[in-house]
């Protein structure tokens, strides 16, 4: 394994028979996320009435099935 670090990235290299492919990609999903998150602005707050509001909407779609 490598790791280097030149013009603002990180490069990291792997022997292809070290590790399975989809665990690099949960490796680089999870990079994109505090990527993405790192940016927002969002509070704590704002990403629980988010969450509340597609449960509840949720809910009112899928009710019946559960009646």
């Amino acid at each position: 394994m490598k790791v280097v670090r030149e013009n603002n990235e990180i490069k990291i290299s792997l022997p292809d028979d070290v590790i399975d492919i989809s665990e690099v990609q949960n490796l680089l999903d999870y990079f994109k996320y505090r990527e993405i998150s790192a940016k927002s602005k969002a509070t704590q707050k704002d990403a629980d009435d988010l969450a509340n509001e597609i449960n509840k909407s949720w809910w009112d779609s899928n009710k019946q099935r559960f009646e």
